[in-house]
C-alpha cells in the first residue's frame, strides 16, 4: 500500500515542481513523513531518509523537465550554470548538517521557510522592481513567443554567494533549492517566470547530482522507495512541463504562493505539537 501511495506522491511531486520550478521535494517530503509516520506506513522513516529520496527524485524530475523546456527554448543555460557553481559547496553543507536533525526540528525550521518564501511572493506584486541587480549585473534579453522582449540580469558575485545559501537549504530540507531560487529570479533578476521555470529546473537537475552524491555517502537513500518514486516523478515532471506552456505566468506565481503556504502552515504545526 505505501509503494501506491508514494507513486501519487511522486506523480504530483514531479507534477507541482516542474510547473512552478520547485523541483518537488517540498511536496514529497512533507507528504512522505505523513504516510510514513503520521499514517504508519513507514515506520522506520526519518527526515534523514525523506530527503536522501526527495534529492534522488530531483535528479529525474529536473531531467524530464529541462528535456521538456529545452523544446520550448527557455532555459537559460548559462545562469543555470553559474547558480549550479554557487550552489554546489552549500548543498553538501547541508546535507552534513541534516543528519544532525531531529523530526520536530525539521518540521519546523522546514515549515518557517516555507512561510517566508510564500510571504515574499504575496507581496510582490506590492514592491516595486529591484532594478539594482540588473543595472549592477550581467544582462540578458529573452523574446517570448508574443515578441514581448524581457531584460534581465545579475552581479554574478551576488548570484553565488544567494546559490550557496539555496544550496545549503536544498541539502538540509531535500528541496531542490527551486522553491528559493525561483523567487529570487523573479523578483531580484526580474527573470520572466517561464524562463525563471525553466532555468530552475535545470539548476535542480544539476545540484541533485551533487546532492544526492552527499546524502548517497552519509546512507540517507532508501532505496527501495525510490522503485516507486522515481518512475512516479518523471511523469509527473513531464506533464507539469507541458502544462506550464500554456498557462499564464502570472497564474504560475499565485499557485506558487497558495503551495508555499499552505505547505508551511502544516509543517510548523506539525513541528510544534511533537515538542
Amino acid at each position: 500500500m505505501e509503494f501506491i501511495f508514494l507513486v501519487i506522491i511522486a506523480l504530483f511531486s514531479g507534477l507541482i515542481g516542474s510547473l512552478v520550478g520547485l523541483g518537488g521535494g517540498i511536496i514529497l517530503v512533507p507528504a512522505t513523513l505523513y504516510i510514513g509516520l503520521n499514517l504508519g506506513m513507514i515506520p522506520d522513516i526519518t527526515p534523514q531518509k525523506v530527503v536522501g529520496l526527495s534529492v534522488v527524485m530531483m535528479i529525474f524530475t529536473g531531467l524530464a523537465s529541462t528535456l521538456s523546456f529545452m523544446k520550448s527554448k527557455t532555459v537559460d543555460y548559462k545562469s543555470g550554470f553559474i547558480f549550479f557553481i554557487g550552489s554546489i559547496p552549500g548543498t553538501m553543507l547541508g546535507a552534513w548538517v541534516n543528519k544532525g536533525l531531529d523530526l520536530p526540528s525539521f518540521n519546523l525550521y522546514f515549515g518557517i521557510l516555507l512561510i517566508i518564501l510564500a510571504t515574499i511572493l504575496l507581496v510582490r506584486d506590492r514592491l516595486k522592481p529591484v532594478k539594482w541587480f540588473v543595472k549592477n549585473g550581467v544582462k540578458q534579453e529573452f523574446t517570448d513567443n508574443e515578441g514581448n522582449t524581457f531584460v534581465y540580469g545579475y552581479p554574478i558575485w551576488f548570484a553565488i554567494i544567494l546559490t550557496f545559501g539555496i544550496g545549503f537549504a536544498s541539502g538540509l530540507f531535500g528541496i531542490g533549492g527551486g522553491s528559493m531560487m525561483v523567487p529570487a529570479m523573479i523578483i531580484l533578476f526580474l527573470f520572466p517566470p517561464h524562463v525563471a521555470v525553466a532555468t530552475s529546473m535545470f539548476m535542480v537537475f544539476l545540484s541533485s547530482l551533487v546532492n544526492s552524491a552527499s546524502h548517497i555517502y552519509l546512507g540517507h537513500v532508501p532505496w527501495l522507495y525510490t522503485i516507486p518514486v522515481i518512475p512516479g516523478a518523471y511523469i509527473g515532471a513531464k506533464l507539469g512541463a507541458a502544462l506550464n506552456k500554456r498557462i499564464k505566468s502570472d497564474t504560475l506565481v499565485v499557485a506558487l504562493r497558495v503551495i508555499l503556504l499552505l505547505l508551511g502552515i502544516r509543517s510548523i504545526i506539525e513541528g510544534l505539537l511533537s515538542t
